[in-house]
Formats: structure tokens, sequence, C-alpha cells
């Protein structure tokens, strides 16, 4: 299920229309030193060389489906600084650097705001309640669907939404397997999804139904083998794990899964989503008031 390299015209017809440039930072000072999740535990070693050996394998099948990878030097001290998803939200050449709810993260923040100056971007200011970039909203259908109630706050949804004039849905996370909603769920286009139930309120759910015309489904093991922290470049679908059956709802979809195995990562309760943050995201503006789907 890996790819063969394809001209990046052709990589980029269909899928979520986004997700062709990403940032990545390198394993290097990777490891799980802390729990700051019900995955992580620091008596599980991490094997490095086997990490890096993931890391190059995931860059290089993203390449091949026509994905431009750009890199933010890792920095010693900051194991988590891999997972660049949670460093803020992107939109057009604008850079909202993320609040993070766990201080052992904190200070991966200045490192990735240094690097988008660096590309000559403009920086916003990050929300006043926490929100975990793009761990924790993704774009749908010019939207951002968004999760909260873990490691984010609704409130910082609400300011997003008043401030930028985003388009914003925010569903509440309860299970703490599925702490950020790239966990849960995966735009697979503007019209469906790979969704994980079991991630949300029956209120949230409720509300996706309304969202996704199309949703691809997952089964309990195939969302704790991390199936939704996926990353979808044209047709391709990078992902950690795939099982026969989801395969076949993809490839009916006009999908073309490709595994990575990320596994060292999963370690810490990270998979490919994980470990990249799309840089070619553009939001709509104020297209519709903000919402937050509460059970209650």
């Amino acid at each position: 299920m890996t790819p063969t390299s394809k001209a990046p015209e052709e990589a980029i017809e269909g899928g979520p229309g986004w997700g062709r440039s990403v940032l990545m930072c390198s394993p290097e000072h990777f490891d799980v030193t802390y729990s700051i999740n019900v995955w992580m535990d620091p008596d599980v070693r991490v094997d490095s060389d086997r990490a890096w050996r993931q890391w190059e394998h995931l860059v290089s099948t993203l390449e091949a489906a026509g994905t431009e990878v750009r890199t933010v030097p890792a920095a010693p001290g900051l194991p988590d600084m891999v997972f660049t998803a949670n460093a803020g939200l992107v939109d057009g050449t604008t850079f909202t650097p993320a609040r993070m709810s766990k201080p052992e993260r904190a200070p991966e923040i200045d490192h990735v705001r240094g690097r988008f100056e660096e590309l000559g971007w403009t920086i916003e200011q990050p929300p006043a309640a926490p929100q975990e970039g793009a761990g924790d909203a993704l774009p749908f259908d010019g939207r951002l669907v968004a999760g909260y109630g873990q490691r984010s706050s609704v409130s910082a949804y609400a300011g997003l939404r008043t401030r930028n004039g985003w388009a914003v849905t925010a569903l509440e996370l309860t299970d703490p397997r599925y702490y950020h909603i790239d966990l849960g769920f995966c735009p697979l286009g503007d019209r469906t999804a790979m969704v994980l139930p079991e991630a949300f309120t029956a209120a949230g759910r409720s509300a996706l139904a309304e969202l996704v015309e199309d949703p691809v489904v997952l089964t309990p093991e195939e969302g704790a083998a991390f199936c939704a922290n996926a990353v979808v470049t044209g047709r391709t679908v990078v992902m950690p794990h795939c099982t026969p059956r989801l395969g076949r709802e993809l490839e009916r979809r006009g999908f073309e899964p490709a595994v990575c195995d990320v596994s060292e990562f999963g370690k810490a309760g990270g998979g490919c989503r994980c470990l990249t943050l799309a840089l070619d995201v553009e939001l709509d503006r104020a297209a519709a008031p903000f919402t937050a789907e509460v059970v209650g």
C-alpha cells in the first residue's frame, strides 16, 4: 500500500484540497520522558533508530504522493516537538500559534513561531485559552471542526471565531484515549470523512451526521489503531494502520491507502497526522456561526 511517485498536479486531484505542503520536525530528540496522555508510559523504551526509520519512511511516502515537506529544527529537551500538528493553526499565510495545555509542551511554540517568521508569514497572537493547534481543529468544507474537553477549551474557539471570522463547529471529546480530534476525525474531502463515533458525545455524533454527507465510520479497533490519524494528499491516505475492511471502504471512494508504520510515535500517543502540520489551509470567513455541540 505504498503509492507510486506521481506528479504534483496528479496528486492534488480530489481529496480535501489541502495537505500538499506540510511542516515536520525530525525525531532527533523524540522520547517518552513524561506522561501527559493515556498512551504515554516513561517506562516503555523508545527505539530511537527505529523512530528515525519510521519518520524517514513517512517523509518519503508523503513526497511520493506529491506532498512538499518542510522542516523545523528539533530542539533539545522537547521530545514531543516532533508532533508539529499541535503547533498552531494555518490560514493562508497566517499562523496562529497554539496555547498548550501542558507545560511540558509550551516551549515548543517559540521554535515553530520562529520558523514561520523565517518564511515571512503573518503571526497572530495565540488564543486566550488552551487550543492545541491543528491536532484539535481540522478544516472541513471551509470550516474548522474542532475538539474540546481534553486538551483544548471551547472558549478558545469562540475567541478565534470572533477574531478571525472562521466558521467553527466545536465537538466535545470525552474519551481520554482520543484526546485530540485528529484521533477521531479525518477529512477526506468536502463531503466525506473518517469518523470514530466513540471519540464523541451523542450530540457530537449528531453534529457530524449533519456535516458529513458520506462518513467512513471506523470500528473501535480501527480507532484504537489510530486509523483516523491520517494525512490525506490528493487521493492518497497516508495512515499508520488500515484494516482490509477500511481499505475497501476507502478504495470504493477512490482513495489509495498508504500504510506507514509509526508505532514508535504511538508510544507517545501520535500517528501520521500528528507528525505533520498542513501549510496550505485556507479557511472561509464568517461562512457560518460558531456552534458548540454539548450533551445536556
